[in-house]
């Protein structure tokens, strides 16, 4: 028996139970505190992102509204070539949805994996009054559409409403009809190169991040506080700016009758008919990105090199380094969290930034963000949206698991 087990409170307990139910107690209250929080964590993102998730891979509109036809796919086996049912089927339920009003729902659902075949449902729909059996023939009649093997694949595949066709779009691939699965046209590519460029230009932007603030950020730590505090000052004013004024101001620097162009004739370095494109390209996403997404970049590398013993570097050079060899191997690699965690910030910004890109990137300059933009607002394909925005999101993460791995192994290997 331990002492505490031998042990009474005043009012005859055990002590030791009395030290788990003050600890229940103060568990409990911690609890409480943070519920909350908590809560609104799970309110304002975690529902959100299931939501999102759940419509990335649900669409019920077809089988809701085409349910004899529906029935029939699920009693026929994939590569099953449409019979007299079938059209009879298809015919029932186009009679059904256009005095629902629902046929155009039906329509763009099909259209979204076929595109030009929500007229088909609509034109149909107003004359499925009048269809008569056969009904393959009056449906062919009324528009030869009707027989393409293609459309009837991809009926089949809407007729489920949970179904992976969003995420295969996002990834540029199709489902042919006989359920293989295919990578579209290079041509017709666009996610991937999208999502491609999103990476590419976010990880340019966060290396010119990188590069401009190493320097910012050591003057900061190094400068006297009178000084740093000025510095500072002038990193942050960007925060106290509206976003699209500071977007805005950079559409006006950089067009080529903006300020630096016309700069730049009046110096005699470009002529009237040579001003540079720098503005609706990439060069303008870039460039309007690394000025809004700077302080991310200083902020944690400051944080980290002000915590940095001057004393470290000045024994080096005591000892016979050179400046670069001391800067190399002893004061660079204490900033590595900082340029990590700073990096990871500025690229995950990057690559969900939408306002900036939108305004001053044009065609070549556009990202994925700006995609499920068109498709949540124009398209209202939001499926498809969604689709996008979870492949984001899990590139995301994969990044962030990686970059805790290595600054896991980074921390071993010092300690």
């Amino acid at each position: 028996m331990s002492v505490t087990d031998s042990l009474t409170t005043a009012d005859g307990l055990p002590l030791r139970r009395a030290l788990l139910r003050a600890d229940r107690r103060a568990r409990w209250r911690a609890f409480a505190l943070v519920a909350p929080l908590l809560i609104f964590v799970v309110v304002t993102f975690l529902v959100p992102i299931g939501q999102m998730l759940h419509r990335s891979v649900h669409n019920p509109a077809f089988p809701d509204n085409m349910p004899r036809l529906t029935a029939w796919f699920g009693a026929t086996p994939t590569g099953t070539q449409p019979d007299e049912t079938a059209f009879a089927a298809l015919a029932a339920d186009l009679r059904d949805a256009a005095a629902a009003r629902t046929v155009a729902i039906v329509g763009t659902r099909v259209n979204y994996d076929l595109p030009g075949t929500r007229s088909l449902f609509t034109s149909t729909g107003r004359k499925a009054a009048g269809l008569q059996p056969p009904y393959r023939d009056s449906l062919l009649k009324a528009d030869a559409k009707w027989g393409d093997p293609e459309l009837w694949a991809v009926m089949r595949a809407a007729s489920s409403a949970y179904t992976p066709g969003f995420y295969l779009a996002a990834l540029d691939l199709t489902r042919e009809a006989d359920g293989s699965i295919t990578a579209v046209p290079p041509e017709r590519q666009v996610y991937v190169p999208l999502f491609l460029r999103t990476f590419v230009l976010s990880a340019a932007i966060t290396g010119l991040c990188l590069i401009l603030a190493f320097p910012i950020a050591h003057l900061l730590a190094t400068l006297p506080l009178r000084w740093s505090n000025l510095l500072m000052i002038l990193v942050l004013l960007p925060f106290w700016t509206s976003l699209l004024v500071r977007t805005t101001a950079w559409i006006v620097l950089l067009q080529q009758q903006g300020v630096i162009n016309s700069t730049l004739v009046a110096l005699g370095i470009l002529t009237d008919d040579g001003r540079l494109t720098m503005i609706y390209n990439q060069t303008g996403t870039v460039v309007a990105m690394t000025h809004v997404l700077l302080p991310f970049m200083v902020l944690p590398l400051y944080s980290v090199m002000r915590t940095i013993n001057p004393a470290y570097v000045r024994a080096a050079r005591s000892l016979g380094a050179t400046s670069w060899t001391a800067f190399r191997r002893i004061y660079l690699p204490q900033t590595l969290p900082g340029i990590g965690a700073g990096a990871l910030l500025v690229f995950i910004l990057a690559v969900g930034y939408y306002i900036t890109p939108a305004l001053v990137g044009g065609a070549s300059g556009q990202l994925i963000s700006n995609l499920i933009a068109f498709h949540m607002q124009d398209s209202l394909n939001w499926s498809l949206a969604a689709a996008l925005s979870a492949l984001l999101l899990g590139a995301v993460v994969v990044l962030y698991w990686l970059y805790d791995r290595l600054i896991g192994i980074d921390n071993m290997k010092l300690g």
